[in-house]
């Protein structure tokens, strides 16, 4: 029986931790980010939870890379560290521990997309397919020798939070089936390809631009979902879309100007704008980016959009 040390937070480290126990593991060990005693009394998360429902034994450390993680490390005599999610990069001191890997479950189809939100880059890039790879932890970032990988497809209507739950519970599959081969046989890593390999960092352009395309701002709306806003402004007042409300429709006015409205309903908070391929980004229940305007937004919009004229 394998012994496994899980670290991480959120969907995937609780999917691995399912993985593990689906695979007969001994979970010796689990590290969670973010740990504070009053947030586990007064508004506990879902590692939190996960981790008391099966009674899982917590390290408690700070960093994985600090002397009383590794400590512990050598107590508990794992065979694997399993990473799901981790803002923190391992050091070798660290990953050399355990006496088979340390693996890191990472949501994209490695070599591609590296870094730290694959989510929203694939749907940003209007990908068709995404995936998920466990790989060995090495000195770079995303860089080891692949153990397994599995795609997973992109659907039009898919945000960055609908695609994590669905990478998720993909990445539960594949390292169950990777944790009892592991157990059973040996696993030949493959080398990633470096030619192939393209990393981005954090999302920073976040302003939607109607010279683009419409199906360019509908993919850059929803991949930005539910970690933040993107906005489009009017008069100098950022207006924020809603994922679930925006669509792309096609062109039946007489309106063909770029960036030109051709439907304004303030008590839907709806704007519709053409956009550079021609096409129309019909956006509802949109809400003035300050909370403390968002109740006025149909009256914004209401006094500032007029249907033939364009965001300025």
């Amino acid at each position: 029986m394998l012994k496994v040390v899980i670290v991480g937070y959120g969907e995937m480290f609780t999917n691995l931790i399912a993985a593990a126990l689906d695979a007969n593991c001994e979970i010796v060990g689990v590290l969670r980010r973010d740990k504070s005693i009053l947030k586990d009394i007064f508004n506990p998360s879902l590692e939190y939870n996960y981790i008391k429902s099966y009674n899982l034994p917590e390290i408690n450390a700070k960093s994985v890379n600090s002397p009383e993680f590794r400590k512990q490390l050598l107590k508990l005599n794992p065979d694997i560290i399993l990473v799901g999610s981790w803002g923190e990069k391992i050091e070798k001191a660290t990953y050399d521990i355990p006496k088979i890997a340390t693996i890191n479950a990472h949501p994209s189809l490695l070599p591609k997309y590296r870094g730290p939100n694959p989510y929203f880059w694939n749907i940003r890039n209007q990908e068709d397919v995404s995936g998920v790879t466990f790989h060995l932890v090495d000195k770079g970032y995303d860089t080891g020798a692949i153990l397994a990988q599995e795609e997973v497809k992109i659907y039009p209507s898919d945000t960055g939070a609908s695609l994590k739950q669905r990478t998720v519970l993909t990445a539960r599959g594949v390292a169950c089936e990777l944790l009892k081969d592991l157990s059973e046989d040996i696993i030949i890593p493959l080398t990633q390809i470096e030619e192939k390999a393209s990393y981005y960092s954090r999302p920073n352009e976040l302003e939607l631009d109607f010279t683009k395309s419409a199906e360019e701002n509908h993919a850059l709306i929803r991949a930005i979902h539910p970690w933040g806003d993107c906005w489009f402004y009017h008069k100098g007042i950022p207006l924020v879309p809603d994922a679930h409300k925006t669509f792309i429709e096609e062109n039946k006015s007489y309106y063909t100007e770029v960036g030109c409205v051709i439907e304004a309903c303030p008590k839907a908070r709806t704007i519709a704008v053409v956009c550079g391929d021609g096409k129309v980004l019909k956006m509802s229940g949109l809400k003035l980016y300050s909370k403390i305007d968002r109740l006025f937004t149909g009256n914004f919009i209401r006094r500032e959009i007029v249907v033939g004229k364009k965001i300025i």
